[in-house]
């Protein structure tokens, strides 16, 4: 497979509690919106690329892309928004990233492509030295029953679920900056200042 059978989603769902309830994606981070960041960092050419976003779908439009809600009330967490994605997608792959982790690796896609085919895997979850990231993660779009199952059984964790899969983990050594992610202003702050030239 390519790039071209991978749909990109970016979660933007969430309720950012600790970011006072502002929409994560859509805090300006060096003069552009933190989605914005994301997506130049991991979109591929040829990419069928959709946001899932819970709330400001309108502002998140603007950026030119398919925006999608989750069908499950009650911000039920990153996994909604994955099966949303799966739902909506045409490719046979579907590559989830969280909106708020600007610095993801260039070569993200490609990377877990590799791993998923090398180990004939159903899905490919990003790891550093230290952890696996399970929110950003190459999936098997006809994995999208097994996660809908577990959704109506009332379970939200996500390293549960793909615990029932054969998961490639692809490990970006020396990259554990790469994969952090913003939770508060202060932190925001900090990137901006990595950022701006």
């Amino acid at each position: 497979m390519t790039l071209n059978d991978i749909t990109l989603a970016v979660l933007a769902g969430g309720q950012a509690r600790r970011m006072g309830g502002d929409d994560k994606g859509l805090i300006p981070v060096a003069g552009q919106p933190m989605i914005r960041h994301v997506l130049n960092r991991v979109q591929q050419p040829g990419m069928t690329t959709m946001i899932i976003a819970n709330r400001n779908q309108q502002q998140y439009a603007e950026l030119g892309l398919p925006v999608h809600a989750d069908e499950l009330p009650g911000f039920m967490g990153p996994m909604a928004g994955m099966a949303v994605a799966m739902n909506r997608a045409t490719t046979p792959l579907v590559l989830i990233c969280p909106c708020d982790t600007p610095k993801l690796p260039a070569d993200l896609a490609h990377r877990l492509l590799a791993a998923l085919e090398a180990e004939e895997a159903d899905a490919a979850v990003a790891c550093d030295d230290e952890r696996e990231h399970p929110v950003v993660i190459l999936l098997k779009r006809e994995l999208l029953g097994s996660i809908e199952q577990f959704l109506a059984a009332g379970d939200r964790k996500i390293d549960l679920w793909y615990g029932q899969h054969k998961v490639a983990r692809c490990v970006f050594h020396g990259a554990a900056d790469a994969f952090a992610n913003i939770n508060t202003p202060e932190q925001r702050q900090e990137l901006e200042q990595q950022l701006l030239p």
